[in-house]
């Protein structure tokens, strides 16, 4: 098996509302859209984002668990500058954005914020100094 991955694929409440604030507010460009159903952008080289509608999902996957807390996983957005860092996660505050959890210093070295989606997906928004920080941008 080839490492790499094709697809992320996120299940959401309201495809109209991710619609809106990946297209409309953050200014992705889609790549397909089936109304009501799925969309999906180009998110890199061979990468595809797919935003699919929970019953949609539930009917190819299975039933979805639900309960109180934030998903066990986050997607990563890594820029260049820690002032690239801060414009990313103004823009998703003036997409609607919310929660947004301001960058700070990391640890590791790293320049970090969250931000939430419509379905409460984190978004990290980082500059990472280290060679695998290098290794993701474009």
């Amino acid at each position: 098996m080839d490492q790499r991955i094709s697809f992320v694929t996120l299940a959401v409440a309201d495809l109209d509302a991710s619609r809106s604030f990946y297209v409309d507010g953050l200014g992705w460009e889609p790549a397909l859209l089936v109304p009501g159903e799925v969309l999906m952008i180009s998110a890199g080289e061979r990468l595809v984002f797919s935003l699919w509608a929970r019953p949609h999902f539930e009917a190819e996957v299975g039933p979805i668990a639900s309960g109180p807390g934030v998903a066990p996983f986050t997607l990563s957005h890594n820029v260049r500058t820690e002032a690239e860092v801060d414009e990313v996660l103004a823009l998703a505050r003036s997409a609607g954005a919310d929660p947004v959890q301001a960058a700070q210093r990391r640890e590791w070295g790293g320049w970090t914020g969250y931000f939430a989606d419509p379905d409460g997906y984190r978004w990290e928004i980082a500059t990472n100094p280290g060679p695998i920080g290098r290794q993701v941008l474009p």
